[in-house]
């Protein structure tokens, strides 16, 4: 920075995330954001969540009373590639029809190359976030992806992987994400975890919380994969109803996961009064203090977080001149979810 920054003071127009303006080389956490949403099954409209969050953090107070002052570390928001967009709009165009078919295409030749082509431009996505979250893990900076749809944090997860060998996956979701090409689509956001369990042969745990929206076939790849652990979440309401100490239950479940860990954050993970415009809410899910209890419970553990993401945040309708609720909430969750990159020096 140039000048001395005020963490009190205003955010000042045209500012950077949370009223920063770190140069990038003077930055620890890098935030990415990218707004492609093309494979969403049911109310698109996620690519509007980075601009949407971008803009509700000039209201956040930079003193997090449990999770410090990640603001420290600098934080820098990248550029998005304009590519994404016209990448976004083709392959929406295209995913449409399919998406209104529920990927029963039958063999039809002009569906079959419109999937090939969303195939094809979720693949441009992948390459490009790969390719750049790991210049960033090579500069020896954090990366903080903001979708867009939970497709999107594919790349960057297998370039820390790659980065990091016996990586773990914190992930908070009311889905699995565990389908196989759902709707036919190779990189759905519904297939996320099935496609980093796939490639990324240097994981070593994946500890998914907050599930509740599961197919069959997810829960048998649950039971049967000895990386994967769920907590779903009948279990954690379970744990509530029964007078349980979920400070132990929750630091018995992080003990799951190794050394190095990438968080991925659905917002459906939370309770939908959180995130009324997302995607697709399902009720239940975590409240805000029970969210920070679990990323708490990680940054209090001695593990480094080495890479995160936020997506699925559809900013719900609201005045012009007003940030939406979702937007609000996700900023606020982006902030912590960069205290958790910033380290224990900062927290």
């Amino acid at each position: 920075m140039t000048t001395p920054f005020d963490p009190d003071a205003a955010a000042a127009p045209g500012s950077g995330p949370f009223g920063l303006d770190h140069a990038a080389e003077d930055a620890l956490i890098h935030v990415l954001p990218v707004p492609f949403d093309a494979t969403t099954s049911y109310r698109d409209g996620t690519a509007a969540g980075p601009e949407a969050i971008l803009a509700a953090t000039h209201q956040v107070e930079l003193a997090d009373l449990a999770f410090g002052k990640p603001y420290l570390a600098g934080l820098h928001w990248l550029e998005v590639d304009p590519r994404i967009a016209e990448w976004n709009k083709e392959a929406r165009e295209y995913a449409e029809p399919i998406i209104a078919r529920g990927g029963a295409i039958d063999g039809d030749p002009h569906l079959v190359r419109s999937l090939e082509r969303v195939d094809a431009l979720g693949a441009k996505v992948n390459e490009l976030v790969e390719e750049r979250t790991t210049a960033l893990l090579e500069a020896g900076k954090r990366p903080l992806i903001v979708g867009g749809d939970h497709s999107v944090p594919y790349g960057a997860i297998c370039a820390a992987a790659r980065k990091h060998p016996g990586l773990g996956i914190l992930h908070f979701d009311a889905h699995a994400d565990l389908r196989v090409a759902f709707e036919g689509f190779r990189w759905s956001h519904a297939s996320i975890l099935h496609n980093v369990l796939e490639d990324a042969h240097e994981l070593e745990a994946l500890l998914q919380v907050g599930l509740r929206d599961v197919g069959q076939a997810e829960v048998e790849r649950i039971h049967a994969d000895p990386r994967v652990h769920a907590v779903f979440d009948h279990e954690w309401a379970l744990a509530k109803l029964a007078g349980q100490d979920l400070v132990s239950f929750v630091r018995d479940r992080v003990a799951l996961l190794p050394d190095s860990v990438w968080v991925t954050f659905d917002i459906d993970g939370l309770d939908p009064m959180l995130c009324p415009g997302t995607g697709t809410p399902v009720p239940g899910g975590l409240d805000w203090n029970e969210a920070a209890l679990w990323l708490k419970t990680l940054a209090d553990s001695g593990r480094t977080v080495v890479g995160a993401d936020l997506v699925e945040v559809r900013p719900s309708e609201c005045a012009a001149d007003e940030d939406s609720w979702d937007a609000i909430v996700g900023a606020r969750l982006l902030y912590r979810l960069a205290a958790l990159l910033a380290g224990p020096e900062r927290r």
